[in-house]
């Protein structure tokens, strides 16, 4: 059975920094592509992050270009989410997810690519 874990969100002032992790099991971890997805309350789903499968190459979502930093440690089964200069619009739930297939070193944003989803962990940015 897979299972993502999350871990490193909590309560910081704008400004600051975070690291996410997510710790991955019961899956052929160095053959899927990783992301992060993320949800605030009363808004959709929003993708932020993917990483390829050998952690060659990155794609972001725009509204988080130049701040955040994917990464993954395939002998610790493990992907990150550096984030910098945290505003008050990245409060959300953020999400780890797994590619459901094999893209090949191809990254997508869309949601229905990737079909392992952790639990999430919070991230609240105050002003």
């Amino acid at each position: 059975q897979v299972q993502l874990v999350e871990s490193g969100g909590g309560l910081v002032q704008a400004g600051d920094s975070l690291r996410l992790s997510c710790a991955a099991s019961g899956l052929t971890f160095d053959q899927h592509a990783m992301g992060w997805f993320r949800q605030s309350p009363g808004k959709a789903r929003e993708f932020v992050a993917t990483i390829s499968y050998n952690g060659r190459s990155a794609y972001y979502a725009d509204s988080v270009k130049g701040r955040f930093t994917i990464s993954r440690d395939n002998a610790k089964n493990s992907v990150y989410l550096q984030m910098n200069n945290l505003k008050p619009e990245d409060t959300a739930v953020y999400y780890c997810v797994g590619e459901g297939y094999s893209s090949g070193g191809a990254l997508y944003d869309d949601p229905s690519l990737y079909g392992y989803w952790g639990q999430g962990t919070q991230v609240t940015v105050f002003s």
